[in-house]
């Protein structure tokens, strides 16, 4: 014996049964289903791209940010957790005779990485060069790969 799932069929045996079924319609929204773009709600990413590579004496991260500058980031290391917050303004105006056009754009993100254990958090080092933030985690010595060693048979 199997069991299966019982669809409830709110109006009866009309029509619309087959062609909309509300279990599947409430299962399958959109925003659920991430099909509609962020550039739908604000034009912006939320977040931005993040790679971590790990090597056998450190971590390396690149956090692609285009358009801000080394004075917009705010980095913080607290409680194991790397905080990374970016915010930038900018605003514009051109006052004529007949008109005034004023232009404003702000731009902010905050994302927060664990740290593992093995990192030296007093060793981070951070640059910050054609629209990437790069991070340089090195670990600790009893993190790092030993290399192989070969061991003689008497």
């Amino acid at each position: 014996m199997s069991l299966v799932k019982f669809k409830r069929r709110p109006f009866g045996n009309l029509i619309t049964q087959d062609f909309f079924d509300m279990d599947d319609f409430f299962d399958n929204r959109q925003w659920v289903r991430n099909m509609i773009p962020d550039s739908f709600w604000n034009g912006k990413r939320s977040e931005p791209a993040l790679n971590i590579k790990e090597t056998d004496n450190n971590f390396e991260i690149e956090l692609a940010a285009p358009g801000f500058s080394k004075k917009d980031f705010e980095v913080t290391i607290d409680d194991g957790c790397l905080n990374i917050k970016a915010e930038k303004s900018t605003s514009e105006e051109e006052t004529d005779d007949n008109y005034t056009r004023r232009e404003f754009s702000y731009n902010a993100f905050e994302r927060s990485l664990q740290l593992p254990d093995s990192v030296k958090q007093e060793a981070i080092k951070a640059k910050y060069n054609d629209g990437i933030l790069s991070f340089n985690l090195a670990k600790k010595e009893e993190a790092k790969k030993v290399p192989p060693k070969k061991v003689l048979i008497a």
